[in-house]
């Protein structure tokens, strides 16, 4: 975190490049580093209300980190989470951070770290968002945007 925290944010927006819009995740990177050291003891927090405090974090990031960083049970919703859990009829929402409330409430506490994975999986390899695979889906008779 050390190393972050003073490193040139031109030098780090060349490593996130990959991610896009590198000069801005960079500048966030450095700034969240430097305040975690100052005001987190160089701990990251596991409240996402206080991962929320942090520049560019929003809800998706918190429940990342949560997620994956520290294994806590938590749903992260991107966009691609978010549409497919509405295709399939699983909720009925507008936005991603409806979507992670809604399925909160269907998905059992000890599953909710599994959902990003499998949903966006699911996403790139068979319901894509031009072309749906409905023929190869397993679950496409329990979908309510199945095209078969």
């Amino acid at each position: 975190m050390d190393a972050i925290a003073e490193a040139d944010v031109g030098e780090v927006s060349e490593l996130v490049r990959p991610a896009g819009f590198p000069n801005q995740k960079a500048k966030a990177i450095v700034d969240c580093c430097n305040i975690l050291k100052s005001e987190y003891g160089g701990r990251v927090p596991d409240e996402t209300e206080e991962l929320l405090k942090l520049p560019m974090v929003g809800r998706k990031t918190a429940a990342c980190v949560r997620s994956y960083a520290m294994c806590i049970p938590a749903i992260c919703v991107d966009t691609h989470v978010h549409r497919i859990a509405n295709l399939m009829g699983l909720v009925k929402t507008k936005t991603p951070e409806e979507t992670e409330f809604a399925l909160m409430e269907i998905t059992p506490e000890d599953r909710w770290n599994d959902i990003n994975r499998y949903l966006v999986r699911h996403g790139q390899v068979v319901c894509r968002p031009n072309r749906p695979q409905c023929h190869i889906c397993k679950i496409a008779s329990m979908c309510d945007s199945c095209t078969l």
